[in-house]
């Protein structure tokens, strides 16, 4: 009879546990549209980047708002492994790439290596007023421009356009 008990038992608090994760389910908060981007403010970090930083911090502003920040930071030398200061501001685009804009005080090939594996030279567009370097890579391409001591990097898999959309709302 004792086996009988065990069985039930076991039924019995595998319900209640079922139970309780079905409410917690119902209660907490979730994503109901199901989209997994994680959107990120930017402006208070834009602007400590800019206290901090050797050369010029770029950030844009007048983006649409179907432009989604999804990771910013700003790491000086000595916190950054001898790999300069850097500071990064990601994105994803209105068609649903990502795009980055990434300075450092790095040599650019450094940089580009970094962000960009395969990297080719690929042209120039003028962007802004500015001669960008357009980099093609195995599964990213960029805009690359020398910013004062500093190079800025806009990196991806977003199209050109959209870098360029990008490197235009840069200040």
């Amino acid at each position: 009879m004792r086996g009988r008990q065990t069985v039930r038992d076991m039924v019995l608090s595998m319900l209640v546990v079922g139970f309780v994760v079905w409410i917690g389910y119902l209660f907490l908060p979730h994503d109901a549209n199901g989209d997994p981007v994680h959107e990120v403010a930017y402006k208070v970090e834009t602007s400590t980047a800019r206290r901090a930083a050797p050369y010029p911090v770029l950030s844009p502003e007048g983006l649409s708002d179907k432009w989604r920040a999804t990771s910013v930071s700003y790491k000086p030398a000595d916190q950054n492994n001898g790999r300069g200061n850097a500071w990064h501001l990601g994105f994803v685009t209105p068609s649903g790439q990502y795009a980055a804009v990434e300075q450092s005080d790095v040599p650019r090939d450094s940089l580009l290596a970094a962000y960009v594996t395969g990297a080719k030279p690929d042209g120039t567009a003028e962007v802004a007023g500015r001669a960008w370097e357009r980099v093609q890579g195995e599964k990213a391409r960029a805009l690359t421009v020398q910013t004062g001591p500093g190079t800025t990097l806009l990196t991806g898999t977003a199209s050109y356009e959209e870098l360029a959309e990008l490197a235009q709302a840069l200040k």
